[in-house]
C-alpha cells in the first residue's frame, strides 16, 4: 500500500468522524429543544390550573353572596407591612364587604397586639369614611384574644366595640424602642467611626452616647402621635369612656374591667354579635387573604421566568 492510499483511509476516517460529532450534536439540540417546548407547554398549562382554582377559591370566599348576611373582616396579627394585617389587605375586604349589596352589617374581629401607627390610623380613617358612605351599615368590633395599641386603635372606629370577658383590651400609648452598645464596643476595643452631614443625623445611634437634645426631641414626637391615638379614642368612644386619669397610660385591662371604664361596649363574640344584635346569623368572610395559590402561583413565576429568558437552542 503506497502513502497516497494511506493518507486516502487517514482522511476518510476523520471525515466519518467529524459528520458523527456533527449530527450528534444536531440530535442533542432537537432533544433538548424538545424538552424545553413541552417544558414551558407544561408550565402554562400548570399556570392555568391554578388561575382556575384560583377564580373559585374567589368565589367561595363570598366576595359574590347573594344572600343578606353579616360580612366579617379579620384583623389578625401585628399591624404593619405584613399582608395579613397590612392597611392595604384591611382595607381591601372592607371596601369588598360594604360594595356588596346583601351586607346588613360588618364585624371586624380583632386580635392584635398593635403595630404600625400609620397603617392602623389609615384602616381607622376609611372605617370613618365607609360609616359616613353607609349609614345603613353599622360596623361592630369584635375582640378576641387581645387588642392593644394599634388594634385598639382600629376597634374605636367601629359603632360597637364587643369581647370576652377574658381579652386583653388598651395599651393607649405609643413606644419606641432600641439599644445602646457603646459600652459593649469600648470593651470590646472597637473605635465608632460615624461620618454625617447634617447635625441631627446620626440621631438615635445605637454606638453613639445618648443625646439629651435628640431624647428630648424625641420624647415630643411620641407625645405628639400618643396625642393623636387619644383623639381617636375619645372620637370613637365620646361620653362612654370613664373619666379615669389611667386609661391613657399604655395599661392594658381585662375584659371584664374594660367594660366598666367604657372602653367597650359589652360581651359577645363574632356568632354572638350576628344573631343577637344583628340578626343575621349567616356570616360572610370578606378578609382580604393572601390565597395559597398566589404563593405557589409567585414561586412557579420565578421558576418559569427563568427558563423563558433561556433562548431556545438554534441550530448555527
Amino acid at each position: 500500500m503506497d502513502q497516497t492510499e494511506v493518507k486516502g483511509q487517514t482522511g476518510n476516517w476523520e471525515h466519518a468522524l467529524i459528520r458523527e460529532l456533527a449530527l450528534g450534536a444536531i440530535t442533542e439540540q432537537r432533544r433538548a429543544r424538545r424538552w424545553s417546548i413541552l417544558f414551558r407547554s407544561v408550565a402554562v398549562i400548570y399556570v392555568l390550573v391554578l388561575s382556575a382554582f384560583y377564580l373559585s377559591s374567589q368565589w367561595e370566599e363570598g366576595s359574590l353572596s347573594s344572600e343578606t348576611h353579616t360580612a366579617l373582616v379579620d384583623v389578625d396579627g401585628v399591624i404593619g407591612s405584613d399582608p395579613q394585617a397590612s392597611a392595604d389587605s384591611v382595607i381591601t375586604g372592607l371596601r369588598a364587604a360594604f360594595k356588596n349589596d346583601k351586607t346588613k352589617a360588618v364585624i371586624m374581629r380583632i386580635n392584635s397586639p398593635g403595630g404600625s401607627a400609620v397603617h392602623a390610623g389609615y384602616i381607622n380613617d376609611e372605617m370613618f369614611r365607609l360609616r359616613a358612605l353607609h349609614p345603613n351599615i353599622p360596623v361592630y368590633a369584635v375582640i378576641t384574644d387581645i387588642c392593644a395599641s394599634g388594634g385598639y386603635y382600629i376597634a374605636v372606629a367601629a359603632n360597637k366595640i364587643y369581647a370576652d370577658k377574658a381579652s386583653l383590651i388598651g395599651s393607649i400609648g405609643v413606644a419606641m424602642d432600641g439599644f445602646g452598645f457603646v459600652g459593649t464596643l469600648e470593651r470590646l476595643g472597637i473605635e465608632r467611626r460615624l461620618h454625617t452631614a447634617g447635625t441631627h443625623k446620626g440621631f438615635l445611634d445605637p454606638f453613639s452616647p445618648a443625646n439629651p437634645e435628640d431624647a428630648k426631641h424625641l420624647q415630643v414626637v411620641l407625645d405628639r402621635v400618643h396625642q393623636q391615638f387619644i383623639d381617636s379614642v375619645i372620637k370613637g368612644r365620646g361620653d362612654r369612656l370613664k373619666s379615669d386619669p389611667a386609661l391613657f397610660t399604655g395599661l392594658v385591662w381585662s375584659g371584664e374591667q374594660s367594660l366598666n371604664l367604657g372602653l367597650i361596649d359589652a360581651m359577645g363574640s363574632s356568632g354572638f354579635v350576628a344573631r343577637e344584635v344583628i340578626g343575621v346569623e349567616n356570616i360572610v368572610d370578606f378578609t382580604h387573604r393572601e390565597h395559597y395559590f398566589d404563593r405557589w402561583a409567585k414561586q412557579l413565576g420565578a421558576a418559569a421566568a427563568k427558563v423563558f429568558m433561556n433562548p431556545i437552542p438554534a441550530l448555527r
